[in-house]
């Protein structure tokens, strides 16, 4: 099965979708723990993509990168408030489950899903704090100069990472996904364009350059969650199903 067409706008809902929200209703209300209900779910689940409540929910990335945060938020509201407000939110929001769970106990409950997950976590989640450490990197060296526009000092870590600028690959990127070019990004394109980015560099760049640069961006990652207590309960890899 290929992945779904970029700009699709209705698509059937597969009968393992609503057998994945009953599930996750009649094992929350019967006591199971929440959570392990709703990684059940995801397991179950079986769209790539869905228009609900007018939105568009675009859970496989290129067909290779799992969106893990969009399933779960989509999922719990369909769980008739059964899941708390608080910890639903900070895993849907912050990355923070209620629970670390063994990698192997995770990837046994979402299935074949969790190759797909580490793809999407080098390929978006990964690939975005590369983006903003070199950012960072360029924007002390710049501290001197007054008046530097925040699109030149993204340019430029485009630039040092990727060997061209953001405007130029971001052309590169439409044309090849026959996206307008001249549209407004939103949230799924941006997702779309930071995992091509993440294969380009792969297929571009020096395979030094890609393990310094990627251990960089896990570095910066990894300071960013301590600072904010959170911890990463999937990523324990490399991408499964990557093809460059």
């Amino acid at each position: 099965m290929t992945g779904p067409e970029i700009g699709k706008t209705s698509l059937e809902a597969h009968p393992r979708d609503a057998e994945a929200i009953r599930h996750l209703r009649e094992a929350v209300a019967s006591g199971k723990d929440w959570y392990i209900a709703l990684l059940e779910a995801m397991g179950l689940w079986s769209s790539k993509e869905e228009i609900y409540k007018g939105r568009d929910y675009r859970y496989l990335i290129s067909g290779e990168a799992f969106d893990w945060a969009l399933l779960a938020e989509r999922l719990t509201d369909a769980a008739d408030g059964l899941i708390p407000e608080g910890p639903k939110n900070a895993l849907i929001f912050q990355g923070k489950p209620p629970e670390l769970l063994p990698a192997s106990d995770v990837k046994a409950l979402i299935g074949p899903k969790y190759c797909h997950y580490l793809n999407y976590f080098y390929g978006v989640t990964v690939e975005g704090m590369l983006q903003l450490t070199v950012q960072e990197e360029v924007q002390k060296e710049r501290q001197s100069v007054s008046r530097v526009r925040e699109a030149d000092i993204i340019e430029e870590a485009f630039v040092r990472i990727y060997g061209l600028g953001k405007s130029e690959l971001l052309e590169q990127f439409r044309e090849e996904k026959h996206v307008p070019k001249n549209r407004a990004a939103n949230l799924t394109e941006l997702k779309e364009f930071t995992y091509w980015l993440f294969k380009y560099r792969i297929r571009k760049c020096e395979k030094a350059k890609v393990a310094s640069d990627t251990k960089k961006a896990l570095g910066y990652l990894k300071r960013q969650w301590e600072k904010k207590g959170l911890f990463a309960a999937l990523a324990v890899d490399d991408p499964c199903s990557l093809r460059a």
